[in-house]
């Protein structure tokens, strides 16, 4: 996924934006970063069978992103 077409195909709800941001600025997460996390979840969305990434798709994505942090 290209980034200009991330905003498109991984469109969060305002919770899962809201959710996504305060992570980003947590975590401090580099653009690359940022764009990663997001696929995930779109990951997790597809293997759901869910065409929108849900709040909880976003936030499975995080804890995976914590777990690579703490390796």
């Amino acid at each position: 996924i290209k980034p200009k077409e991330l905003s498109v195909i991984c469109g969060l709800d305002p919770e899962g934006n809201k959710l996504f941001k305060a992570a980003a600025d947590k975590m401090h997460f580099s653009a690359r970063t940022a764009h990663r996390v997001l696929k995930v979840a779109r990951t997790i969305a597809d293997l759901s069978a869910v065409a929108d990434i849900k709040t909880e798709h976003l936030a499975e994505a995080l804890q995976y992103r914590l777990g690579a942090d703490a390796e």
